[in-house]
């Protein structure tokens, strides 16, 4: 099978994909170029990359960089054309033309724009439509997610295909040293935007103080004005925070120092950042909410809380960090499911099968055209 991948979104999770794939089929992969620093040496041999120049939404050459798009697509010949991500509107707005040709597929890591994200909600919700309208068959990363997706865009739910987030154990590429552990040390990790819930994380670190004295909150990512989150803040010793965008070589060492990652999120879809865990072996503690906690064993690669309860969100924190051994336990089990369920082997095989249904409804529907 002759598979496309059109990278618009996650370039390290397009990477990760294209590799395993790569090792079943014969795979291209397109890649936005500012996109690929840092990861371009991670991208194995038998991966096809072609590499596109992404203007700004606005500037009318995107039908420049579409047209060359298009032409490599042509050239390759593929079975299947697979849209990671979705978010580009100049390349969604030919999707119907596409699909004349190819069988299509999508993967949509976020169903809908979250509360106060305010970088996802500069692209209109219909360009992210039009990559699931358009589609033979839809990937998410979640059985809640298939759900809203179904209600939301009345899709079939035989078209659309739950496959996990995959690991990010090529992040251990970018160790630089061996950091150790520092006892006590909560990692809140990733872009900063009212949906992540910091402010429960930070409402709850008295409660976490009052039983783990020698705790302490380390943030790490960037987002909206973080100055409100400053003012609810009681005790600053207690915070070291690194309030920026954090470099590929920075991540290994923030998830060794860490002794339990926390994702405090009111809202969400699915996320990287529990994979990333596991791969540092480290337990989590997250929010039921979206598709989170499918990828978390509660009470054995780590728990799952209410949301906006930071009562309960300390709790499962103080539990772990007076636990060692319960957090070096948990914290393997995790790394095991990135070797299994959420290997990148495991999840390239899943997606050969979505291709091959994708495929068939190509097949059928010009079957049915013909008679017509």
């Amino acid at each position: 099978m002759r598979i496309v991948l059109l990278s618009l979104g996650f370039v390290y999770y397009d990477i990760s994909l294209a590799n395993a794939l790569s090792r079943l089929e014969d795979v291209m992969l397109i890649v936005p170029k500012h996109k690929l620093d840092g990861f371009i040496e991670n991208v194995e041999v038998n991966t096809n990359l072609k590499i596109y120049h992404q203007p700004r939404f606005r500037n009318p050459m995107n039908l420049v960089t579409v047209y060359k798009i298009i032409k490599q697509i042509n050239d390759f010949k593929p079975d299947v054309i697979h849209l990671l991500g979705g978010h580009h509107p100049w390349f969604n707005l030919i999707l119907p033309l596409l699909r004349r040709e190819y069988a299509l597929v999508t993967t949509v890591h976020d169903i809908k724009v979250h509360i106060g994200d305010k970088s996802s909600g500069k692209i209109p919700l219909f360009i992210f439509s039009l990559a699931v309208r358009y589609a033979n068959r839809v990937i998410v990363h979640g059985e809640k997610l298939k759900r809203i997706m179904k209600e939301r865009d009345n899709k079939s739910l035989g078209r659309i295909h739950v496959i996990p987030h995959g690991d990010f154990s090529f992040y251990k590429k970018f160790t630089r040293r061996v950091v150790n552990e520092e006892d006590g040390l909560v990692l809140f990790f990733g872009r900063i935007w009212e949906y992540k819930g910091l402010r429960y994380l930070i409402e709850a670190e008295p409660l976490i103080s009052e039983k783990v004295p020698t705790g302490k909150i380390m943030i790490a990512g960037k987002g909206e004005n973080f100055r409100k989150y400053q003012e609810m803040i009681v005790h600053k010793e207690k915070f070291i925070i690194y309030n920026q965008f954090i470099p590929y070589e920075k991540v290994p060492e923030l998830f060794q120092r860490a002794s339990i990652v926390v994702l405090p999120y009111i809202e969400a879809s699915q996320s990287g950042v529990v994979p990333l865990a596991y791969t540092f072996k480290k337990p989590v503690v997250v929010t039921d909410v979206g598709s989170i906690s499918e990828v978390v064993d509660n009470g054995k690669t780590g728990y799952i809380v209410p949301p906006k309860d930071p009562k309960k969100l300390a709790e499962a924190i103080i539990d772990l960090l007076k636990d060692k051994e319960k957090r070096k336990k948990m914290g393997e089990n995790g790394y095991k499911k990135t070797e299994n369920e959420l290997s990148w082997d495991n999840i390239a095989l899943k997606t050969v099968e979505v291709y091959k249904k994708a495929v068939s409804d190509k097949f059928l529907s010009n079957a049915r055209r013909k008679l017509v």
